[in-house]
């Protein structure tokens, strides 16, 4: 982890063909870690369209044309699964879920750089040109990031931007794990490896979709209307390969949950809704949909999951929790959101002994641990000049 890394790197070559995909593969295999970009369109389908992948190692750097005519990316898959080989990304969950489409499975093992730096005391989700700029010095090209992707032919430019995203991002791995290692803390991020390498992280699941949607009632019928609704648009728009929101916008789904129609004269008087679709196929798929969840029983209705029912936190433990958390996060230089987040905080006011990730491992060393002192009344909280302190650690 210590080693010189690297100033200057070859020039990027494109590949368009599986021979030469493979052959590059091959070399790259012999590296102990490559770094890895992607580029895709979304704006019209539901799956992201992988349009080209960036692949560096010290000796070598590609830019592959994912949409070349009769190239197969098995070669690439192969590398991706290759345990011997770390692959580093930043902010890698877009690019993962591509693969996981692609493959059926995440790239392992795997490193980001985004969820390193959050643990390195970069903040929370640092963005790549800042954390370039703080970590190497160097400055990232824009001039390409909106460019359409899916044109052919690649244009030199765009070869070259491509390019750039994974030699910086080699100095940048390479300064991170160098930090990281002097502080102690490659295993803080190995931990949070294992989400992003989980590829249900990636599968989104339509029966919880209306979550995302925050409905502003307590209504549970309407709940289970706007569930049923939500996940019949997310399998259209997977099974259609559509944007989810090209099918139904999200405040068409809320409307129709909350009149909940029974044939399509009533759907088509839905805000959005043409009568061409309420009178097809889809209208009647979707009505079919309304009047299952309008049958359900009342046990089998959804509840938001903050008007769970049960006792409430005490919003002065938690503020107080949350001040602890804050105060021990910029004495260890590492992101709270890292840490501990709302739900997490809640559950510790709340109950005895919950089971939650900030009571484990590194988190718990950071905050937990502190954290159940406080509820106890083992320590406390003070103001030493401009910083909170613990009295009675």
């Amino acid at each position: 982890m210590s080693r010189k890394p690297r100033t200057e790197f070859p020039a990027p070559v494109l590949i368009t063909d599986t021979e030469a995909l493979a052959s590059c593969c091959e070399r790259l295999a012999a590296s102990t870690y490559v770094t890895v970009d992607t580029e895709f369109m979304r704006e019209k389908t539901y799956w992201p369209e992988l349009c080209v992948v960036q692949l560096a190692s010290d000796d070598e750097v590609a830019v592959v044309d994912a949409l070349a005519e009769g190239i197969d990316l098995a070669p690439l898959g192969a590398l991706l699964a290759d345990q011997r080989v770390m692959k580093v990304f930043h902010a890698a969950r877009q690019d993962i879920e591509i693969f996981v489409q692609l493959f059926g499975d995440t790239p392992r093992p795997l490193f980001d750089t985004q969820v390193a730096a959050m643990v390195a005391g970069f903040g929370d989700q640092v963005g790549y040109e800042a954390l370039i700029s703080s970590l190497t010095g160097g400055a990232i090209d824009k001039a390409h990031r909106f460019s359409d992707w899916a044109a052919r032919p690649l244009t030199p430019a765009q070869v070259t931007y491509a390019a750039g995203d994974v030699t910086h991002l080699r100095r940048a791995y390479d300064k991170l794990c160098e930090r990281l290692d002097k502080d102690g803390r490659l295993e803080w991020v190995g931990e949070e490896m294992a989400a992003l390498a989980d590829p249900a992280t990636y599968r989104a699941n339509p029966e919880t979709m209306w979550e995302r949607l925050r409905p502003r009632t307590n209504n549970r019928r309407m709940l289970g209307v706007l569930r049923a609704v939500a996940a019949w648009r997310e399998r259209e728009a997977q099974k259609s390969n559509i944007p989810r929101g090209r099918m139904l916008k999200d405040e068409m789904l809320l409307e129709i949950a909350a009149t909940a129609p029974t044939d399509a004269d009533q759907l088509g008087r839905a805000r959005g809704v043409t009568r061409g679709f309420a009178e097809g196929k889809m209208g009647v798929s979707l009505l079919a949909e309304i009047a299952a969840a309008k049958a359900l029983p009342e046990d089998a209705l959804p509840e938001l999951p903050n008007h769970r029912e049960g006792p409430k936190p005490s919003p002065a433990l938690v503020s107080l929790l949350k001040v602890l958390l804050a105060t021990k996060c910029e004495k260890h230089d590492v992101a709270p959101k890292l840490v501990a987040n709302s739900e997490d905080i809640d559950r510790l006011a709340l109950e005895d002994a919950p089971d939650v990730a900030c009571l484990k491992g590194w988190r718990a060393e950071v905050f937990g641990h502190d954290a159940m002192a406080l509820k106890a009344g083992r320590i406390a909280l003070g103001v030493d000049g401009k910083r909170i302190k613990l009295i009675g650690a």
